[in-house]
């Protein structure tokens, strides 16, 4: 393994050139195996097999998908005054953290929905292990079709589940199934021009991240919906700082225990390929090309 070539690679894709280094020293535990270099390379996006949700619960905590984890989570669920009388929605529910959590700490009833049946799947597993199938489930939900049932749940909490839908029929769909003065917690990256499909950057992320770089709602296209379908819009936040503050301290805590635990080849590998996700991510946060908003709504009476 040539470390000049991985230095390169941090060189274009770190934020600034005074990031790379520190970045370098970052992932010298796994170039030690051997693993070939975080570039990209031809072929599918990466799925959420086995292996890639014990790096991820290695990163955010188990059950997570998104730095922060269970801290995050709570955050985000603190304003919507949830209790052991609450229902929630909660859409991008990951393999299961954030509903055990909310179940767990709140003591609220959550209705769980994720597009990705094997996020489904090690959702249902998780909460079972965990003795919460009363309080909380997890099911498939189509994004090209958003169904829920009305008028049923005190409130909702989104993370980022707009990824693979349009944003005006998905928050069509979440407010009729809100009750009358529910409110609306939402996490989403919004990008606020058009991105360049032909930048490589962002056709590097877009694929890895399975999305359309032209089908990103921007931060007034969301408050317009939600004003437009009834919600009061309390608060719109840009919260891609704290986001990126998250996710570099997941990475130096993973990088921290390679060093004490040498990982296998197979470990390393998946552990070099989700860094390459978070690097495109993180540079295309910090340059402003995209930005991770909340929004604070509450619907009608």
């Amino acid at each position: 393994m040539a470390l000049s070539a991985v230095k390169s690679w941090f060189g274009r894709h770190a934020s600034s050139q005074a990031e790379a280094p520190e970045l370098t020293r970052k992932v010298e535990p796994v170039l030690a195996l051997g693993v070939a270099p975080p570039l990209i390379q031809p072929g599918p996006p990466p799925t959420w097999t086995p292996d890639r949700l014990v790096t991820t619960d290695a990163l955010w905590g188990e059950g997570y998908q998104f730095p922060g984890g269970e801290i995050e989570t709570l955050r985000l669920a603190k304003p919507l005054g949830l209790s052991k009388a609450s229902s929630l929605l909660l859409i991008g529910a990951g393999a299961g953290g954030p509903a055990c959590s909310l179940a767990v700490q709140l003591g609220v009833w959550v209705s769980g929905f994720e597009a990705d049946s094997n996020l489904v799947a090690a959702a249902v597993d998780r909460i079972a292990r965990r003795n919460l199938t009363r309080r909380a489930q997890t099911e498939v939900w189509n994004p090209a079709e958003p169904h829920f049932r009305e008028h049923f749940y005190h409130h909702g909490l989104l993370l980022e589940a707009l990824h693979g839908s349009k944003p005006e029929p998905t928050l069509a769909a979440i407010a009729k199934a809100l009750k009358p003065s529910g409110h609306l917690m939402m996490l989403e990256v919004v990008a606020d021009k058009p991105l360049d499909p032909a930048n490589p950057i962002v056709a590097a992320w877009a694929h890895l991240e399975r999305r359309d770089p032209r089908a990103l709602p921007t931060e007034t296209a969301i408050t317009r919906i939600l004003g437009r379908l009834g919600f009061d819009v309390r608060v719109a936040e840009d919260v891609s700082d704290r986001h990126i503050h998250q996710a570099l301290m997941g990475w130096r805590s993973t990088v921290r225990t390679m060093e004490d635990t040498r990982p296998t080849r197979r470990q390393a590998m998946r552990c070099v390929q989700e860094a390459e996700l978070w690097m495109l991510r993180l540079r295309l946060l910090r340059t402003g090309k995209l930005r991770l908003m909340r929004w604070h709504a509450i619907g009608g009476g």
